[in-house]
């Protein structure tokens, strides 16, 4: 499995150097927050399963869009939108391959409302190294991977996510400075779109 198909399964955290004993963040806090944010755009620093790392920016435009924009001279991109996920390879001269976002782990931050109290969807929720780190799984699907979220508090804020695939590799995905509620055009969410511009 390609590190851009890993993006989009379960992953592990590195520790951030924070301040310790802070009391961990309750679900209804978490889901509170999740829902709140609606547009994101972020620069992000990649861990990958192999040791590599990449670096690029994020978007986010919940409900069920996403999009991994690598920087130079990489080119390839990883979209959510329209109910699927597409990954452009910028090696290889194919069509994107495609997965139904709802079979990814990404789906559970990205649904319309986020509840993380539902029965069996959080199967870890502990403090550890001043931050929350909250372990979600489809309860139906737990096959598909799962997604642990790294927050910090005061205020709350998504620091980083670690996705874990079938195989055990692990990606971890660091966000920087989040500007948020801006103005995202569709066109960065749609595969359609992509593909033309790289034709």
């Amino acid at each position: 499995m390609s590190w851009k198909i890993a993006l989009l399964a379960p992953l592990a955290a590195l520790s951030l150097a924070l301040p310790a004993h802070a009391e961990k963040i309750g679900l209804d806090a978490l889901s509170r927050y999740l829902n709140d944010l609606t547009t994101v755009e972020a620069p992000f620093t990649q861990v990958n399963a192999d040791g590599t790392i990449s670096t690029g920016r994020l978007y986010i435009h919940r409900p069920g869009r996403v999009r991994f924009e690598y920087d130079p001279p990489d080119r390839s991109v990883v979209m959510a939108g329209g109910g699927q996920v597409a990954v452009f390879d910028a090696k290889s001269n194919q069509p994107p391959e495609q997965y139904p976002l709802s079979k990814t782990p990404l789906s559970l931050i990205l649904g319309d409302r986020i509840d993380l109290a539902r029965a069996r969807m959080v199967v870890g929720h502990a403090e550890q190294d001043a931050t929350t780190r909250l372990a979600v799984q489809d309860p139906e699907h737990p096959d598909y991977g799962m997604l642990e979220l790294v927050f910090t508090a005061d205020p709350t804020e998504l620091r980083q996510w670690v996705i874990t695939d079938d195989l055990g590799n692990q990606t971890t995905v660091i966000l920087g400075n989040m500007d948020k509620g801006g103005a995202l055009p569709p066109s960065l969410f749609s595969i359609t779109a992509e593909a033309e511009k790289r034709k």
